[in-house]
């Protein structure tokens, strides 16, 4: 048997033992609820950054309470699958991982600017169609992890002027810490859901204020946060783990 193949079973026994906790079920829901709300309240102005700070501290707190993480596998380069299907890392992530700039970040205050704590993969399309020049086809984010699925937002509009267009929250127990996937297309989950390593997530897309404008190439923003002791989002650097991660098939020409 491969080592592929035993992680494989590791990661779906992980995935069955963290899901079969239905009297938890209601408070993860909440959870999810609350998270939504909080992120919402932050990109609308209706939360003041100590107030929203403090909340997302109490939701996170619930959630760590409520999930169980006693059969977490290794973290190691089987952990992780690369979010853009058919691509190499090398010739997806923007600037060789250059672009991720986490000084000055703050979750909490839509007033702050100038930070890009994330990494931007890139794909071929240049007549920014949502379609794969090489295939004519919708190229599918994946999860990079596995873990429940925190919030969604699908409903943008190209003349919004929400920087993050359709995006989707994901909680890893494992990692403690959030994945946000953002400017998609289309998205193909929903909150509450718990998700595997490599599961189509979303379709690649240009949603978002920026994004969305033909000086930006189509690409997905890929952030990850670990969370500190006290529950509150700290920006982490995924260059390493994406270089390492699998890979999925490759493209059909």
């Amino acid at each position: 048997m491969t080592v592929k193949r035993v992680a494989g079973i590791v990661l779906i026994a992980f995935i069955s033992g963290l899901t079969n906790q239905s009297d938890r079920s209601d408070e993860i829901a909440e959870s999810c609820a609350a998270f939504n709300q909080i992120q919402t309240d932050i990109r609308d102005g209706m939360i003041s950054p100590d107030s929203a700070r403090n909340a997302f501290r109490s939701v996170m707190h619930r959630l760590r309470a409520a999930i169980k993480t006693d059969s977490c596998p290794a973290i190691d380069s089987s952990y992780f699958v690369f979010p853009v299907r058919g691509y190499l890392p090398k010739e997806s992530i923007g600037s060789r991982g250059r672009g991720y700039r986490p000084n000055g970040f703050d979750l909490f205050d839509m007033n702050v600017s100038g930070s890009h704590p994330a990494h931007d993969l890139f794909v071929r399309d240049k007549d920014q169609d949502n379609l794969d020049d090489r295939t004519w086809k919708p190229v599918d984010v994946l999860a990079f992890t596995s873990g429940i699925v925190l919030a969604t937002e699908t409903g943008w509009k190209y003349d919004s002027e929400y920087r993050g267009g359709n995006w989707i929250w994901v909680y890893d127990p494992c990692l403690d810490g959030l994945f946000y996937y953002a400017h998609n297309n289309i998205v193909e989950v929903q909150p509450g859901q718990w998700i595997k390593a490599g599961d189509k997530i979303a379709e690649m897309g240009r949603s978002g204020f920026n994004a969305y404008k033909k000086r930006s190439p189509t690409h997905v923003h890929l952030m990850y946060l670990q969370l500190d002791s006290y529950g509150l989002p700290v920006p982490y650097n995924t260059y390493d783990w994406m270089l390492q991660s699998a890979l999925t098939e490759g493209l059909d020409f």
